[in-house]
């Protein structure tokens, strides 16, 4: 397989990191194959490819996601500059609703954040002119398009700000709490992925923001 994998204490999410061939001219990789993607989460068709470009460092995007039957999954990558992702899971029977995971994905590390169904995603850059790219499980549908606030304090994601001023569209400063939706509004939302042994990864060779889910 081209690529290790590794999961989280949340159930669901998997980072996939390839592996990369260097010589005198440069690196090589594979950076996605979609059997050993399917051998991992599950027979998901990947329909729909997206390429943010954020410009001011500190910009965040989300938190964002659809309800069924357009739920997205999501796979992220970085192609330039770096961003803390951030996945919540808002399953409704999910026994960790309302918690989070984040991690810092680059160009540097080339990992990849799979999120899957059932999951509100954002991210903050790191740096300036950060290129994030992703393939979904499912179509945009503007009617399906829901979010909650960045900066819920129910949610308790440090977003690493350091008392600098977020970079935020209208539209994601005026998103609701998560405490305001129906949970069972949001359907039956996640897939149970396929039984794996997943291989544990040594991820001190790159910068780690979190691989936990945050207390409860």
């Amino acid at each position: 397989m081209p690529v290790e994998f590794t999961e989280f204490d949340i159930e669901g999410p998997v980072l996939f990191v390839p592996n990369r061939h260097r010589d005198k001219r440069g690196v090589f990789a594979e950076t996605f194959r979609y059997d050993d993607f399917c051998e991992v989460v599950g027979d998901i068709d990947l329909v729909q490819e997206n390429h943010s470009i954020s410009v001011p460092i500190n910009t965040i995007r989300g938190l964002h996601f659809q309800t069924c039957p357009y739920a997205q999954g999501k796979l992220i990558r970085v192609t330039q500059g770096a961003i803390l992702d951030v996945a919540v899971d808002i399953r409704p029977r999910s026994a960790t609703f309302g918690q989070h995971i984040k991690i810092e994905l680059s160009a540097e590390n080339w990992y990849q954040l799979w999120i899957p169904e059932g999951f509100a995603h954002g991210f903050k850059t790191l740096k300036p002119d950060t290129h994030v790219m992703y393939k979904a499980s499912n179509y945009y549908s503007p009617d399906h398009d829901r979010g909650i606030a960045w900066n819920d304090p129910d949610l308790g994601i440090d977003w690493q700000l350091y008392g600098q001023q977020a970079v935020v569209s209208e539209k994601d400063s005026r998103q609701p709490l998560l405490s305001d939706l129906d949970p069972e509004a949001l359907g039956p939302m996640g897939r149970t992925p396929p039984n794996h042994d997943f291989t544990p990864l040594n991820l001190n060779r790159a910068n780690v923001t979190v691989l936990s889910a945050n207390p409860s």
